[in-house]
């Protein structure tokens, strides 16, 4: 595979670049601004949804297994609502929502077990390096195929396997902010498996693999397929308008959680998931002249 570094692949004069980027920013400035509060309340809806499966599968008011799909869903959905926190998409620094946006990054993905400066971290740096072999903390999802990445990842959660995160977290062991992501990443992590222990030890083992375990390793599996995987397959170019990618996933977009615009978050990210589409459609014309991968197949 081959592997090429372009930060302009279309070949246009000055003008004509200064031109796209002042049309590009003019649109993007429409969809960026307002309080998202679809990601808002899709934080704690999901939230209080897995919350409540717990008392209502423990003293038999639903089934285990309609608590086993719907908490594997409330785990797939929760990491969304926090990448929106990572970006401060919520309330910048020094204002006063601020509270509000680090509270929906910490709570969020509670199901999924990541600590929002472990993700923050991670995900800065992802943005930073998108698709480089030794720099993106993301690049280990690299596969041929969406079956072969899915293999991976499942991989990837084995004991034996380096966590990728935590690669680099303890290659920035100098950096203060690598140091508290690493504090509180392990810190949650034993906060995880402690429970899941007690939950056993008091007879609640099922629940506590149906509910939480099995749905963790789901979850990660699908947001890793639809967030790492498929925005950014091949994973072969550098570049802010050629390493991300817009294409039609044959099952839609709800299915995709969004991704099918992915190439807009990485070009905005303070832009709303929600409101990528709406801004892919009228960026289009700008991104076919910029030489955007377009690639409007069904994967």
């Amino acid at each position: 595979m081959s592997f090429t570094e372009a930060q302009s692949p279309a070949a246009v004069g000055k003008d004509e670049e200064r031109r796209l980027y002042r049309e590009e920013i003019a649109i993007a400035k429409k969809y960026i601004g307002p309080f998202p509060v679809v990601m808002a309340l899709w934080c704690f809806s999901n939230l209080l949804c897995w919350f409540a499966l717990w008392p209502l599968a423990i003293f038999d008011v639903i089934p285990l297994w309609a608590g086993f799909i719907i908490a594997t869903a409330n785990v797939a959905l929760c990491y969304l609502p926090s990448h929106e926190a990572q970006h401060s998409n919520y309330a910048n620094p020094g204002t006063p929502l601020r509270w509000l946006n680090e509270l929906i990054g910490y709570v969020s993905t509670i199901p999924l077990v990541l600590p929002f400066k472990v993700a923050r971290y991670t995900h800065m740096l992802h943005h930073k390096h998108t698709n480089d072999p030794k720099l993106d903390p993301d690049y280990e999802v690299i596969a041929p195929t969406w079956q072969q990445a899915v293999l991976k990842t499942i991989r990837r959660m084995q004991p034996a396997f380096p966590n990728s995160y935590g690669v680099v977290l303890s290659e920035n062991a100098d950096d203060p902010a690598a140091q508290r992501a690493g504090l509180e990443g392990m810190v949650q992590s034993l906060a995880y498996w402690g429970i899941l222990c007690a939950l056993a030890w008091s007879g609640y083992a099922l629940e506590a693999a149906f509910l939480w375990w099995i749905p963790r390793m789901l979850g990660t599996i699908y947001i890793s397929l639809f967030l790492s995987w498929w925005p950014h397959h091949p994973m072969n170019e550098m570049g802010r308008y050629r390493n991300t990618r817009s294409f039609s996933h044959k099952l839609g977009n709800i299915v995709a959680f969004g991704m099918e615009d992915h190439i807009i978050h990485h070009l905005h990210p303070g832009m709303p998931l929600n409101r990528n589409k709406a801004a892919f459609r009228e960026l289009r014309p700008i991104l076919e002249a910029r030489g955007c991968r377009l690639e409007d197949h069904h994967g």
